[in-house]
């Protein structure tokens, strides 16, 4: 290796759920944030890690802005350059967890880049056969109550972009915002009514200019979207890409066509080695290297869907530093300009970096060697 390589910065999906709204207080009754399936997760199996505590027991409220300072100071500390914030926005401009991002752009002593990820989704109950995303605590199956959509996706004409954009272009002049090539970056996670979300994303990107801005980086989830829509760079989400999305035909098919489950010597519905994931997932790091890649820490979504749990089985910070650190040097050599990380806190999913009972900053403190290693 010649010379000292670029030092890739690493941005952490940040899930703004961890407060009371309206809707939640609606949809699942009064107080609900993800906090609640996290601390009634149950053990599927001898040995399951769950549930999983927060280090002292601390739930904290993302309503409050001294949490979410906390939570940057971490994340500073400990090597985490920014936060990839989740956004969230539906039909005629309904917005959901927005407060937290508002928080942060109103603080500007909190010292963190971040941009935003649009889980561009409609959000849907467990049992609901309508596409979307499943938004909901496990036991949702069960009680089979209330409207089957809860936030409908619709990208809307003209007038509902020029909204949307003016919403945003209060982030996107923040100096914290997050730039490539001087444009603030922003990310579409689905391919929901491409050719409307092509259309928006033109009419965006010259109201930017218009706005003295130079544009905006739009990012296309490569799982999605590869050979179909890339507007500026794929980024790849894991360990989703490397895991469930990358199970054979054969296996898809059966279940989905002749409801055929192809043999798992699992207790929940699907479980996956944690090594073997994260040897795929430098591979396509390797092999791919005009992607902005992906990388996570654990992942146990057990506090949402119970016993249909997606869980990668033998984690560890050992492994874990292990295997980051082949593909983070990588990632130096070939000058990405940052990791899309999953995650710093969502607890829901099992994959956070934040410290908790059984592993306290081990996780973090992986990271920080990690980059000390390549500066």
């Amino acid at each position: 290796m010649m010379g000292q390589p670029n030092k890739t910065k690493i941005f952490a999906a940040y899930l703004p759920q961890f407060h009371e709204t309206e809707d939640n207080n609606r949809f699942w009754g009064k107080g609900f944030t993800d906090w609640d399936g996290v601390r009634n997760a149950r053990p599927q199996y001898d040995g399951h890690d769950q549930p999983r505590v927060p280090l002292n027991g601390k739930y904290y409220d993302l309503s409050d802005v001294n949490d979410i300072s906390e939570q940057a100071l971490i994340a500073k500390k400990y090597g985490i350059d920014g936060f990839n914030i989740y956004h969230y926005w539906f039909k005629d401009g309904k917005q959901e967890l927005q407060l937290p991002a508002e928080l942060l752009l109103q603080h500007k002593e909190i010292n963190i880049e971040y941009f935003f990820t649009w889980d561009n989704n409609s959000w849907r109950r467990t049992w609901s056969s309508i596409k979307g995303n499943d938004w909901a605590p496990s036991n949702d199956d069960s009680r089979k109550q209330g409207p089957a959509v809860l936030c409908e996706l619709d990208y809307g004409n003209e007038e509902q972009w020029e909204k949307h954009f003016q919403y945003l272009l209060q982030f996107f002049k923040d100096d914290r915002y997050y730039r490539i090539d001087g444009k603030p970056v922003f990310a579409f996670m689905t391919y929901q009514y491409a050719p409307v979300m092509k259309c928006m994303i033109r009419y965006w990107k010259r109201r930017a200019v218009e706005n003295g801005i130079n544009g905006i980086y739009i990012l296309t989830n490569y799982e999605h979207m590869k050979g179909r829509f890339k507007e500026d760079k794929y980024f790849v989400y894991q360990p989703s890409y490397s895991a469930w999305s990358a199970r054979s035909r054969w296996e898809n098919r059966l279940e989905r066509y002749l409801k055929i489950k192809p043999r798992y010597d699992a207790p929940v519905k699907y479980l996956y080695d944690y090594d073997d994931v994260w040897q795929k997932i430098i591979s396509f790091s390797k092999n791919n290297t005009d992607v902005i890649q992906g990388a996570f820490v654990s992942y146990d979504d057990t506090p949402r869907r119970g016993k249909k749990a997606l869980i990668i089985k033998g984690s560890s910070p050992e492994l874990f530093e292990k295997n980051f650190s082949k593909m983070y040097i990588g990632c130096c050599n070939n000058a990405q300009p940052f990791i899309f990380f999953t995650a710093w806190n969502e607890w829901g999913e099992g994959a956070y970096l934040e410290p908790d009972e059984k592993h306290g900053y081990s996780y973090l403190e992986c990271i920080k060697r990690v980059k000390e290693k390549i500066c």
